[in-house]
Parts: structure tokens; sequence; C-alpha cells
């Protein structure tokens, strides 16, 4: 299994174009790999103490191909906390994140 990647898409402000292009690109290869329940793609504004948050989109490991694609970097598991879902399956929360069915 691969790794979870993130995609620093920066400013928030300038960043909706490239998100969509994501979303819509994301779910054409979600669609075609058969709806994985673990293939999701998830966004979160971090502005780790700057002014500006930047916008970042965290690959789930099966989406990992995809990821590389798109220049994503290997990373840690991110936090669910502030995630939401981008694009893949509402089931993959419990999946991703098995902490949060307590």
């Amino acid at each position: 299994m691969g790794s979870w990647r993130v995609k620093n898409l920066g400013d928030a402000m300038l960043a909706f174009e490239q998100q969509a292009s994501i979303e819509q690109r994301f779910a054409s290869g979600f669609a075609e790999a058969g709806s994985p329940t673990d293939m999701a793609a998830f966004i979160r504004h971090e502005s780790e103490g700057r002014l500006h948050c930047d916008v970042k989109v965290y690959f789930s490991p099966k989406a990992e191909t995809f990821a590389q694609e798109v220049n994503a970097q290997p990373c840690p598991k991110p936090s669910p906390d502030g995630l939401s879902l981008l694009a893949g399956s509402e089931d993959c929360w419990r999946l991703l994140f098995p902490e949060l069915s307590h």
C-alpha cells in the first residue's frame, strides 16, 4: 500500500480553479477505479501561524497514483481535525479514520 500524500494549492483566495480541477479529475479516476471506499481526497485550510491560509489536499494511500500525477508529496497521515471530504465515498471516514468511530 502507498503512503498519504499532500498537495499545497497555496493561498485560499487563489486556489479555487486548481481545487476544482483536482476534484473533477479525481472523481473521474475514482469512478474508473470502481469507487473504492478507501480512495479519497480531503481538503483543509491551514494557516500555520501566517496571516493567510493555504489550501491543502490530502490523498489517501489508495489514491497514491492519482496524487503522484498532481505532484502531491508524501506526508504523514493527517489529523482528521478540520478535514473535509473533497472527493470519494462518505464511507471512507470509518476506514481511514477509525479513531472517529468511538
